[in-house]
């Protein structure tokens, strides 16, 4: 229950994040109709995959770093990246996209395909994503033998939770991009910004006290 709790409040603090994607999946569902996004969509998941298998192997190797089950290392460099990551994501620009009126069938299942290869490859072009999987990873590690499968389980709730959030955008694309303002979206990023930097202050105390008390 306490992993159901953390991957979908993280999941929905995740799915209110403003980037690139965001922005294509709308436009997508307006101009091209809602089974163009979730190609899109598709594409951005499966490249969320890749770059956890990443964030994974890495977390593995810090993990070896700490003696033990002591996650005290792991808390220090994840609270580390989710500062700087929350740092980045206060200070980042919005850059707002226009939907053209025209609409645009997709022809066949070609179409589909490049539309999620899209979607892989925007996602995949920013490096940071690794970093912030990192630090969820982070806030996720538990100490024992369970603690792969008990990982697996709490990214799997997160996954599940960011993509149903973005599915409904995608249904609702339209009414959204009424609501969707300049002013709104500098204010999500920088909410997101301070609450990863309080995430990663936390952790970092955490990691210190550990280390200390040791």
């Amino acid at each position: 229950m306490d992993l159901l709790l953390k991957g979908v409040a993280t999941g929905l603090l995740l799915s209110i994040m403003i980037g690139p994607v965001f922005f294509v999946l709308l436009e997508t569902s307006i101009r091209r109709g809602v089974k163009a996004a979730l190609a899109v969509d598709l594409g951005v998941f499966l490249s969320d995959v890749v770059y956890i298998i990443i964030a994974f192997v890495f977390f593995q190797q810090v993990a070896e770093l700490a003696e033990g089950n002591d996650n005290s290392v792991l808390r220090l460099v994840g609270g580390t990246l989710f500062v700087v990551y929350g740092i980045y994501n206060f200070f980042k620009k919005v850059k707002q996209t226009e939907a053209t009126k025209e609409f645009e069938v997709v022809p066949n299942a070609t179409g589909y395909i490049i539309l999620a290869l899209k979607g892989f490859l925007l996602n995949l072009m920013n490096p940071l994503v690794v970093f912030y999987w990192f630090s969820v990873m982070t806030l996720g590690a538990e100490d024992g033998e369970q603690r792969d499968s008990s990982m697996i389980l709490y990214l799997t709730y997160i996954l599940v939770t960011f993509f149903s959030i973005d599915f409904l955008k995608i249904i609702g694309a339209k009414r959204l991009r009424t609501l969707v303002t300049h002013r709104l979206l500098m204010g999500l990023n920088r909410l997101v910004g301070i609450v990863f930097v309080g995430f990663g202050l936390v952790l970092i105390t955490q990691g210190v006290i550990g280390l200390v008390t040791k």
